[in-house]
């Protein structure tokens, strides 16, 4: 099967100037930049403020016991002008330290953020959520856990963290995804990708689940 290729790489585009507009706990930048465009020539000098942050890690626990999903629920102050309700149902997730691996990541959200130990990890893909604007590039994850004993009220008091913890089926998550009650890249992505390995997970995973 023949793959797509990108047209251009790296000598194709020149970064003229760039201004930090904010330093915060985030930073913004203003570049300057120009590139080759596709009839060969090089576009005029452009501006773009690209919101800087470091990459991060999500993770979608999954029982192959019982067929069922962790996912978390909190406020998100970016889903204040959008939605009916700020209150999100996402993927377990942080942003990765220094010195972090994106597996340590995982393991580390998992605890504060659903008080649940991951027992095997399966690397779904890494993917920029929003480039037009972000420099963010997430690392997604399924991982098997046992699901017996979770759900409650976790996170971070010293981070203002109010997580909900909600166990459910696959077919509850995925009727809840196509009911668009699920509104996050990431457990879109997640979800959609469990659908379609399913089977071969709970071939990976279930024989081997621990009680």
């Amino acid at each position: 099967m023949a793959m797509i290729k990108k047209s251009f790489g790296q000598k194709d585009f020149e970064v003229l100037q760039q201004d930090v507009c904010f330093q915060g706990f985030f930073k913004l930048i203003k570049y300057h930049f120009r590139h080759r465009r596709f009839d060969g020539s090089w576009s005029n000098d452009v501006a773009r403020e690209i919101f800087v942050r470091g990459n991060a890690t999500c993770v979608l626990p999954y029982d192959p016991k019982t067929e069922s999903v962790v996912l978390i629920e909190q406020f998100r102050a970016g889903g204040l002008l959008h939605t009916e309700s700020p209150w999100m149902f996402e993927l377990i997730a942080g942003i990765n330290e220094e010195g972090e691996s994106p597996l340590d990541v995982a393991k580390r959200e998992a605890q504060e953020e659903a008080n649940a130990e991951l027992l095997e990890l399966r690397h779904i893909q890494d993917f920029f959520p929003s480039p037009g604007g972000s420099t963010e590039r997430i690392s997604l994850f399924c991982a098997k856990v046992d699901s017996s004993e979770l759900g409650g009220v976790y996170g971070l008091p010293e981070e203002d963290e109010d997580i909900m913890v909600h166990v459910l089926s696959l077919a509850e998550a995925l009727k809840c995804l196509s009911m668009g009650q699920i509104d996050n890249s990431p457990a879109i992505i997640a979800l959609q990708w469990l659908r379609l390995n399913k089977d071969e997970l709970d071939a990976a995973w279930g024989a081997n689940a621990e009680t």
